[in-house]
């Protein structure tokens, strides 16, 4: 019988055997794409103008990368690959370094240098900022493109006992801000001591920011890079190990090359796609599974400005209108006011102006401005006529008490038609106010500076009839040759109190009147010494002399006082004014900002209580500044 060797054959099937069950040998694979381009920004402009920032991995070519797609929804969108240059996306990284004492000696050195190599190979338009963390954490530099600034805080950097790392963390990703591809870079070669945020609390914080996080591990035991893993994947980053001090540049200047390698994609948004959409970044020439996907925000889409019909305006139609014919009545009215022309004077008027040494007056002449007058003047009552005339005559002003009425109602009506045409309501009582309140003020102050200038003539007015009664005049030729030579407004309110001794009063109560038209208690107190002496006797002209003297004196220390507080005056009229002209300024040029003021129950509350304490301010301010003299 033949024997069979089935050796050789039992040693071919353990061979196949082996072969069938062995692992494969490992190959030479390329990347994996979706490690190679990252989708890390999408930014939405209002022309629908969409901009993508793309990290490129290292491995990606040159040629690769401008042949990338991009896919929205599904559909191919014509995009621009180009280079990240300055000013087309903002972009910021914080680094954020460990400065316990367990990083003295060489590692805190190699982290400095590691840092400024860093500095000198990122981009120029990227932002870096600077966070330390020891037993404090603290900012030294906020994101700049100064790298003199950051280099300067890294050569100032003093280590701390503790290790403050989870609140490091969420201050460095705080401070990239709000806009643009934000990053942290952080360094720690331990676990955290200390912080006030625990891991969840932190890296809810950082998710919160939309910063992402790189972090090298220097030396670190398993346990803590346990923990610095754990902080840094819930915030969506990357924890990289540096086993010694060496690796630390190496590892600083691939995150700048990061940097570097980044590209922009460009491409306008389609008009029928939603708010939400599905970004996929492609490779034409390696179809399949896209290199990266983001479902992301583009906001609404622009919509264009509804165009505004020329008829538009701010306020109704009716009131449109009514404003403008109030308006023109207003202008109307001040018009024929100020500018109407009056007859001559009669010839009755003419011997009389002859015999008074006054001008003729005019006639009420006829037409519009002669009825218009003459209707006020009927509505005017008897005691407000005399107190108006009082101040007109006071204040120099040859009209009648119709006729300034007439003016005031005019200058009220005018600018009060004209707030309601541009503005509205609270423009209408704005323009009310102005009208009512500034013809008021301008009474006032030209009656006070005519009495200004009338006190301030009365110490040589004296003089001069002392000096005529000496010579041997009587009280009335006295006072006609200070008419003759004398000013105004002396000279004129005397020439009427003259004018009235001729028509038979007498020259103590013609002098009355001037003091009381005039509002003057000096010359009220002249008129009573010379009363009183015409009665008791004695030497006018000493008596005169005497109250000259007094009040050059007086007017002196008025002067004075009055130089003394000039400036509180101004400060009481800057504070009282400049509150309502902020008000009217902010009216006028940023309407939205005020109109809570006015349209709310609250702000209304808030107006009525400035108005309040600005006229209880101002009235004590008058009274802290006026000095009786």
């Amino acid at each position: 019988m033949r024997v069979v060797d089935v050796r050789p054959v039992l040693v071919v099937l353990a061979g196949a055997l082996v072969w069938a069950v062995a692992p494969p040998a490992p190959v030479q694979a390329g990347p994996t794409p979706g490690d190679d381009v990252e989708i890390e920004l999408v930014q939405a402009a209002d022309d629908a103008t969409v901009s993508v920032l793309l990290g490129v991995g290292a491995d990606v070519a040159p040629e690769s990368v401008e042949q990338l797609a991009l896919q929205v929804d599904g559909r191919v969108v014509e995009a621009v690959v180009e280079p990240v240059v300055a000013g087309a996306v903002e972009r910021t990284t914080v680094l954020a370094l460990d400065v316990s004492r367990s990083m003295r000696g060489a590692p805190v050195a190699a982290a400095r240098e590691a840092a400024l190599l860093f500095l000198e190979t990122v981009p120029d338009d990227v932002r870096v900022g600077l966070v330390t963390f020891a037993g404090s954490v603290r900012q030294p530099v906020a994101p700049t493109t100064d790298r003199d600034a950051v280099a300067e805080a890294l050569a100032q950097i003093a280590l701390g006992a503790g290790t403050r790392l989870h609140d490091g963390v969420a201050r460095a990703a705080l401070a990239t801000g709000s806009g643009g591809a934000r990053s942290v870079l952080l360094l720690s070669d331990g676990r955290d001591r200390g912080s006030r945020l625990d891991v969840t609390r932190a890296a809810a914080a950082v998710a919160g920011t939309a910063a992402g996080i790189d972090a090298v591990a220097l030396e670190q035991r398993p346990r803590d890079r346990r923990l610095l893993a754990e902080l840094v994947q819930e915030a969506g980053g990357t924890v990289v190990d540096a086993e010694d001090e060496s690796a630390l540049s190496g590892l600083f200047a691939a995150e700048a090359d990061a940097l570097e390698r980044q590209v922009l994609l460009s491409f306008t948004r389609p008009a029928d796609v939603g708010d939400e959409v599905t970004l996929a970044v492609l490779d034409p020439a390696s179809p399949g599974a896209p290199l990266d996907s983001a479902l992301v925000s583009l906001g609404s889409a622009p919509v264009p400005p509804a165009a505004v019909p020329p008829a538009a305006t701010t306020v109704g139609r009716t009131a449109f209108l009514l404003g403008l014919a109030g308006l023109g009545l207003g202008l109307l009215v001040v018009t024929a006011v100020a500018l109407g022309a009056a007859r001559g004077p009669t010839r009755a008027q003419s011997q009389l102006a002859a015999y008074l040494g006054t001008a003729p007056s005019e006639s009420a002449g006829s037409g519009l401005k002669a009825s218009a007058v003459g209707l006020t003047d009927r509505l005017v009552r008897p005691d407000l006529e005399q107190r108006v005339a009082r101040r007109l005559a006071g204040a120099g002003l040859e009209i009648t008490v119709a006729e300034w009425l007439l003016l005031r109602a005019g200058l009220v009506l005018a600018p009060a038609a004209l707030g309601l045409a541009l503005g509205g309501p609270v423009l209408l009582v704005l323009g009310l106010a102005a009208g009512a309140v500034l013809p008021e003020l301008w009474l006032r102050r030209k009656h006070s500076k005519r009495l200004a200038a009338f006190g301030a003539q009365l110490a040589e007015t004296l003089s001069l009839v002392a000096g005529g009664l000496s010579a041997g005049l009587s009280v009335a030729q006295a006072i006609d040759t200070v008419v003759r030579e004398g000013q105004e407004p002396m000279a004129g309110e005397l020439r009427r109190a003259l004018s009235e001794h001729r028509l038979g009063v007498g020259i103590e109560e013609a002098l009355d009147s001037v003091g009381e038209r005039m509002g003057s208690d000096d010359f009220a107190w002249v008129v009573m010494a010379i009363r009183i002496q015409r009665e008791v006797g004695g030497n006018l002209a000493e008596l005169l002399t005497t109250v000259s003297e007094t009040l050059r004196e007086r007017e002196f220390l008025r002067r004075q006082v009055r130089t003394l507080s000039a400036e509180g005056r101004l400060s009481a009229w800057i504070l009282g004014c400049l509150p309502v002209g902020m008000f009217v300024f902010l009216l006028l040029t940023r309407g939205e900002f005020v109109r809570p003021l006015y349209t709310t129950g609250v702000g209304l509350v808030l107006l009525a209580l400035a108005g309040l304490l600005l006229a209880l301010g101002s009235f004590t301010m008058s009274r802290m500044v006026k000095v009786e003299v």
